[in-house]
């Protein structure tokens, strides 16, 4: 891998389609000449080309380092993630190579389904031109998906699972096959291998369907099909979580100890508003009224109550704010519906440039907490004039940065550190020495950009990587990153200090990390894994 790889943040970014198409589609909204499904195509490919355009604009994100570290070890399952995101880390790096542009065009992908799915729920609905139009503007600047579509991880394919299995339910009540099931089963058991909030998704599609008049779906043998092929889908992560006692609960558990950011229940509420924009959050309102009050969603009235029982079960469990955030597609698709429909009812023509103007201004302010469009500075700047740094679903301090862009800076120059203090041993030191990383971002990113170093793979006991173990390492010779100093005076007998991590822009816990190289061993790293283990 290249310098200019490893060091992405100097990349020019080029100019944005944003601005520019989505005013020519606010202007085309009384111009029957253009095509609706031309404009929800532009809007598709202004997503995907934001995303892709700024994809190399900071530097790779903690969590991307270590998914594909996990796609170097594919299995049924991570404790504290799903498989499938591994295995798409290995088919992207295979396929595109290991570039920010290469690990990013899936998102993009994915940002540029988001508006084509929200657009066609709005057509299941019954939808026109301006419902199609206000949903794909709310869904393309909606801030919480501008971030999960920044970097590759399962976030941001969770609403394309979740919204493909409401878009079939929703074919079916308008006289779709009861064979869709299936399908709807065969989805919804891809998400959850994608991500296991699906499951919490599917508990409350189900209750929804009992509370209301969905129940005559419930005595059709196919929707019992559907479940039994989900089922089978999710069949081999359940064994692996089985048989290793299901670690993936007891990471759950040591996050909301010791890493959430606590928030009450009516923050939890409230904050919904933030991950959706403040100015599209009566959109979702809308949407909430379309189905539990206006006639012309009595029919879909069961998807209304699985966003409120979804919303109450991330509430009582302690969820972070944006684990609701893969649902409201289906709201601003029900919300369009229903301000269309008002807006035709009352002859308010007049509304609809009333509407989508603030909702894209607005848009376009947020956009910068979400997508790594400003240089390094301003953003900092930009982040600190609206305080956005209140905002935390992890409880300690991001630093100068938002967590999402603090996150994407200094992996790269740790690596080099690293590999300076690796350099400087004797030869016959380097051919037996390990290198432990205290998590799973230090330990990614050796493994990531070491091999440019020609440094072995790291060893870690945070979450998965503690499953791989110490290998074969002997102990005798281990370069330590961001290590606990008691720790390692513990376990060896001679610790120096051999070197300092420092980036400014990184968060606080990868800034000013300690290298240090440890010798003679009280007990063999084999022996002492066990004591090390973190999950969290």
């Amino acid at each position: 891998m290249s310098e200019t790889q490893l060091a992405p943040n100097e990349i020019p970014l080029e100019a944005s389609p944003l601005e520019s198409t989505i005013l020519e589609g606010i202007a085309e909204t009384r111009t029957p000449s253009v095509s609706i499904a031309a404009l929800i195509g532009a809007f598709a490919l202004a997503a995907f080309a934001v995303h892709l355009l700024t994809a190399n604009r900071y530097g790779y994100f903690r969590d991307e380092l270590y998914y594909a570290a996990c796609g170097q070890h594919l299995a049924w399952g991570y404790v504290d993630h799903a498989p499938l995101i591994a295995a798409i880390f290995w088919f992207a790096r295979r396929l595109l190579g290991d570039s920010l542009f290469a690990l990013r065009l899936l998102p993009a992908l994915a940002a540029a389904g988001k508006v084509l799915l929200t657009a066609w729920m709005v057509r299941e609905l019954g939808g026109r031109r301006f419902a199609q139009l206000l949903a794909a503007v709310v869904v393309f600047f909606c801030p919480i998906y501008l971030t999960m579509d920044s970097f590759l991880s399962m976030n941001s394919f969770e609403p394309l699972f979740w919204m493909g299995c409401v878009a079939v339910a929703m074919r079916i009540v308008n006289g779709g096959s009861p064979r869709l099931w299936l399908l709807f089963g065969a989805i919804a058991g891809v998400g959850i291998l994608n991500k296991h909030s699906t499951l919490f998704f599917g508990l409350a599609f189900f209750l929804a369907l009992l509370i209301t008049s969905g129940t005559r779906y419930l005595r059709n043998r196919w929707i019992w099909l559907g479940a039994l092929i989900a089922f089978v889908i999710f069949l081999p992560n359940l064994l692996w979580e089985i048989a290793l006692r299901f670690p993936t609960i007891e990471v759950l558990q040591n996050a909301a100890r010791f890493k959430n950011a606590p928030v009450s229940w009516y923050a939890f509420v409230a904050e919904q508003a933030l991950l959706v924009h403040p100015l599209a959050f009566p959109v979702v309102l809308a949407g909430l009224w379309f189905f539990f009050k206006s006639t012309e969603g009595h029919a879909c009235r069961f998807l209304g109550w699985t966003y409120v029982l979804l919303l109450l079960q991330m509430i009582v469990l302690k969820g972070r704010i944006y684990y609701v955030a893969p649902i409201y597609p289906m709201l601003f698709a029900a919300g369009a519906v229903w301000i269309e429909s008002r807006i035709e009812e009352r002859g308010w023509e007049w509304a609809r440039q009333a509407i989508l103007i603030p909702l894209t201004v607005g848009g376009m302010v947020a956009a910068p907490l979400a997508v790594p469009i400003l240089p390094i500075e301003a953003a900092a700047d930009y982040s600190n004039f609206w305080d956005i740094h209140k905002v935390r679903v992890e409880n300690y301090d991001s630093g100068r940065l938002p967590q999402l862009f603090a996150d994407m800076f200094g992996w790269p120059n740790q690596v080099k550190t690293v590999a300076a203090v690796y350099r400087g041993l004797p030869v016959e030191d380097r051919a037996h020495c390990t290198i432990l990383a205290a998590n799973y971002g230090e330990a990614g990113a050796i493994d990531y950009f070491g091999p440019t170093y020609g440094l072995p793979r790291a060893i870690s006991p945070h979450n998965n990587y503690y499953f791989w173990g110490p290998g074969e390492s002997s102990g005798n010779v281990v370069i330590a990153v961001g290590m606990d100093l008691h720790k390692l005076e513990t376990l060896f007998g001679d610790v120096q200090k051999a070197a300092t991590i420092e980036d400014p822009y990184a968060v606080p816990d990868e800034n000013n990390l300690p290298v240090y190289i440890c010798r003679n061993p009280r007990v063999p790293l084999s022996q002492a894994w066990p004591w090390l283990k973190f999950f969290g």
